[in-house]
């Protein structure tokens, strides 16, 4: 399980500005951290780069075995825009950018936040390919991509996960889904709660009631089961939340519980 930082240090629903109760989210990250999550999920549009810069001056110097994943190519000219900007010297900038706000010489996991219809992408990929031959990113991710997609960057560069929106509620990335099972590509499920969707579900709510637990723990515990490739990033910023979330990754579904889901 990992955690989605997106909403730890904004202010309001348009992921906007820095966290309105500092103190508070600061327990929140080094709480995430003694439950045992090992892998944070951030971008440098949360903010914009508030999240980045909030993580840094939290927690480092960062524990060893913890992986920050971020990403780039998404522009926040106001609160309510999130523009693609894929051209390469804008992603070497955002890449430049991200690294200095996280304290860090290379990134583990840097993502192309979306594709830009108006820039090719295989240029885009390509700027980040040129970047991990640098030493400036380990491993080279995508967000928001097809299948077609996803084969055309691999041809470009190896590529180490996938971040679709995805829950029980929406699969409409189930295709993408299967191809990184095939190819053994981590998928990183945004929304993975479905913005509280799935946990409207009749199926869900009625299994957490006998099950004697909080709706989202079956939502999170389904994805967990539904592909060995599944890597939940649930976002909030509660730590009451957090904790409930984060069980989910012992919560068993009986079979004939997970079929019914299915």
């Amino acid at each position: 399980m990992g955690f989605g930082a997106m909403r730890v240090t904004t202010d309001g629903s348009d992921i906007w500005g820095p966290p309105a109760d500092p103190r508070t989210a600061k327990l929140l990250l080094h709480r995430a951290l003694e439950l045992g999550i090992n892998f944070f999920d951030t971008a440098d549009s949360y903010g914009p780069h508030a999240s980045e810069s909030f993580i840094a001056e939290t927690l480092y110097p960062y524990p060893e075995g913890l992986v920050i994943g971020t990403k780039g190519g998404v522009v926040r000219p106001s609160r309510r825009r999130w523009d693609p900007d894929g051209r390469p010297e804008h992603l070497r900038r955002a890449l430049d950018g991200s690294l200095k706000r996280l304290k860090l010489e290379r990134i583990d996991l840097y993502q192309l936040h979306a594709p830009d219809p108006q820039v090719p992408f295989a240029d885009s990929v390509g700027a980040l390919a040129e970047a991990q031959r640098a030493g400036k990113i380990r491993h080279v991710g995508l967000s928001n991509v097809s299948v077609k997609q996803l084969e055309a960057a691999r041809r470009i560069a190896p590529i180490a996960s996938v971040q679709n929106q995805y829950n029980l509620e929406n699969r409409k990335s189930e295709d993408v889904l299967k191809a990184c099972e095939r190819l053994g590509v981590a998928f990183i499920p945004w929304y993975p709660l479905g913005d509280g969707a799935a946990l409207r579900s009749r199926g869900v709510k009625g299994l957490a009631g006998r099950l004697g637990v909080p709706p989202a723990q079956v939502a999170l515990a389904w994805l967990l089961a539904h592909s060995p490739v599944m890597l939940p990033i649930p976002g909030t910023a509660s730590i009451a939340h957090l904790e409930e979330n984060t069980a989910a990754a012992t919560l068993r579904i009986p079979p004939e519980d997970l079929a019914a889901l299915n």
